[in-house]
């Protein structure tokens, strides 16, 4: 535990005034900003990573479990992908002409993946899902998404949110929003909608598990009606096994996006699918990049995918991620917190209550900063990774019985905003 409890330095905060001034909003992706944490005593900027551990620019160390919001798959500074990655910097990043790399990870990617007959590499996971809904438009000459969920900041998939300006309403109108696990949400899209619903996209689990026959009966109304299924397996892509949640669940879609785990941290995301839908790419549709071949990434994920296909890693992530959801919601249940770990092993939030009688974001602060203090960095997505290994859960471990202690006699006394020695975390989507 820190001595005296972690704070922010004055060469951080100095380096954050600069930020603000030349980046808005300062992180470049939303999640990772400060006001998404505990501000004023979280860290800002973190300097390095090895295994399941980052430092900060002061040498201060941590658990991590945000894991990077996700793509840190075996874990920071990994041997085998570093080795790929250092041979391919001294070989070249780009070249004028394709690469061997993009036919053996395409083929790594079909051989694991349900749905993948063909594949086209991009670089994030916003870009895979909107070249998968144009893929879907295209075959079918229909123009409306059925959509559940996130799935990235373009226009098709963003605009029902409070951050939509300068999004065209012509674009907003033709992506229809439904709710997870209510399939007549769905189903009075395509009756509403005869006809014109390209495909509905949907991740196949978030932190709700589905109930019984569901994302069967998603992907049967999705073809009762002539549009395609798309899954958005970012998040769950090679953690729930290694052919993603479409193994999982047995339920394969006819198109998928998958990105963060791919290359354990390098950029590349890859949509993939039916090979008759996609190869529009060759003939009608037009998606490409400059930096899809990009041959570094791509050793990365030839040495990521390979690690994952041998097998051990998605056991190990259910394993290890399930202890840690038992211990932590053990020790709430024992300090009477109003707050449980959801969501599968291999990647859980926090829930609080409906009825919480305090602000919610208060008391996750209070649980974040408690964490902090014991040497364990979270947010409000928890991975796991390949490198946390059993020490280092048991230590987190630790730490959950410590800082769950702590809060729950603060939450008890009425004395959380006064235990909290920074803001509470802020919300990316804030309605005004």
């Amino acid at each position: 535990m820190l001595a005296g409890g972690f704070m922010v330095s004055t060469q951080s905060q100095t380096l954050l005034d600069r930020a603000r001034r030349v980046l808005p909003g300062v992180a470049q992706t939303y999640s990772k900003g400060p006001d998404q944490f505990v501000e004023g005593l979280y860290p800002i900027f973190l300097e390095s990573g090895d295994g399941c551990r980052v430092r900060d620019r002061e040498g201060h160390e941590w658990i991590d479990y945000p894991l990077a919001l996700g793509p840190i798959i075996l874990g920071y500074n990994d041997p085998g992908v570093n080795a790929a990655v250092h041979a391919q910097v001294d070989r070249g990043p780009v070249f004028s002409l394709c690469n061997a790399l993009e036919v053996e990870v395409a083929e790594l990617l079909v051989a694991m993946i349900p749905s993948a007959e063909g594949v086209r590499f991009l670089k994030t996971g916003s870009e895979a899902t909107t070249a998968a809904v144009r893929l879907a438009r295209a075959f079918t000459g229909r123009d409306r998404v059925a959509q559940c969920g996130y799935h990235g900041w373009h226009d098709w998939c963003i605009g029902h949110s409070p951050r939509n300006a300068g999004i065209p309403a012509s674009s907003q109108a033709l992506t229809h929003q439904w709710v997870y696990n209510d399939i007549g949400t769905l189903a009075r899209i395509f009756d509403e909608h005869p006809g014109e619903v390209a495909a509905v996209v949907m991740e196949p689990i978030g932190v709700e598990d589905p109930v019984d026959g569901f994302l069967e009966s998603v992907r049967d109304l999705a073809h009762g009606h002539g549009a395609f299924l798309i899954f958005d397996e970012i998040i769950t892509g090679f953690r729930l096994a290694p052919g993603g949640a479409q193994e999982y669940f047995g339920v394969v879609p006819d198109l998928a996006a998958f990105g963060k785990g791919i290359a354990n941290g390098y950029p590349l995301a890859a949509v993939v699918g039916r090979a008759d839908i996609m190869e529009q790419i060759a003939t009608t549709t037009f998606i490409s990049s400059t930096f899809g071949g990009d041959a570094i990434s791509l050793a990365a994920a030839s040495a990521t995918l390979r690690r994952i296909q041998g097998g051990g890693v998605c056991e190990h992530l259910w394993h290890e991620g399930s202890r840690l959801q038992r211990a932590f919601n053990t020790f709430a249940a024992r300090d009477e917190l109003p707050v449980r770990m959801v969501g599968l092993a291999p990647r859980r939030v926090l829930q609080f209550d409906g009825d919480i009688d305090i602000d919610a974001n208060l008391l996750k602060g209070a649980i974040w900063q408690e964490c902090l203090d014991r040497g364990i960095l979270m947010g409000n997505a928890n991975f796991i990774s390949a490198a946390h290994d059993a020490e280092a859960v048991d230590t987190t471990i630790a730490a959950f019985d410590g800082a769950l202690a702590v809060v729950g006699e603060a939450y008890h006394r009425g004395e959380v905003a006064q235990l909290l020695r920074g803001k509470p975390p802020g919300e990316v989507f804030r309605r005004p």
